[in-house]
């Protein structure tokens, strides 16, 4: 996986209390573990996981970690046709769904591990969107 500088990844996570950015670490590496091949790139304040082989970040979306206010969530644009069977993911957006990560332990659940999975093989394009 292509990882962010050094420079970039600290700005970004400057704001960040020390505990919330264990999260956000802990969470990169939950992600990297499961979709290795993943790019990463800083997008609308957070960062951004998509494979490329796939397409864009849209179309190629693996998931996004978002930081606002000082609280941390783990996004799937293609949430909604995931196969869930923890019930972890929220949402009600037409695709979008997300779960909020408040803890590392949270972070390494394998059942996130297992979402990130899907969602890294998942083409939209099977689905005809």
């Amino acid at each position: 996986m292509p990882t962010l500088s050094e420079t970039d990844l600290k700005s970004l996570l400057s704001k960040l209390p020390a505990s919330k950015r264990k999260i956000v670490h802990a969470l990169r590496e939950t992600i990297q573990s499961a979709a290795p091949n993943a790019e990463e790139s800083i997008l609308w304040g957070g960062l951004s996981y998509h494979q490329p082989e796939i397409g864009g970040r849209v179309k190629g979306a693996v998931c996004q970690i978002v930081i606002k206010r000082a609280h941390i969530r783990l996004d799937f644009i293609h949430g909604i046709w995931l196969k869930d069977p923890n019930g972890l993911l929220q949402g009600d957006l037409v695709s979008k769904r997300y779960i909020p990560i408040a803890s590392i332990e949270d972070a390494e659940r394998p059942a996130i591990k297992a979402l990130i999975r899907e969602a890294a093989k998942f083409d939209r394009s099977q689905f005809g969107c």
